[in-house]
């Protein structure tokens, strides 16, 4: 069974279809990819659950755990192997527990 794709206007003006309830705009959620850093290289609903929670930088993420880290909305499992990669090339860990 096919959702079906209803048109909606961002408030930056773009349009796009989407049949799911999320409310963001894929063209902004484009715009908004760092082109550097970590966040740049997980999917951005990952990326918005970090910044949601203010994690901007891997010294915030290290304060962490992985446990807490995979509670928030839009973090799969397949972010966490990548984040722990990041953080260990930075001398970094994420907190136990």
């Amino acid at each position: 069974m096919e959702s079906k794709k209803n048109l909606r206007t961002c408030k930056k003006g773009h349009q796009y279809y989407k049949s799911s309830d999320c409310p963001v705009c894929p063209i902004c959620g484009k715009n908004d990819k760092p082109e550097v850093g970590f966040l740049s290289l997980i999917s951005a609903p990952a990326r918005r659950a970090l910044e949601n929670k203010n994690i901007k930088t891997l010294k915030q993420l290290s304060k962490y755990s992985v446990r807490d880290i995979l509670d928030l909305h839009g973090i799969g499992k397949t972010t966490i192997p990548i984040l722990k990669k990041e953080l260990e090339n930075a001398g970094l860990a994420f907190k136990d527990g």
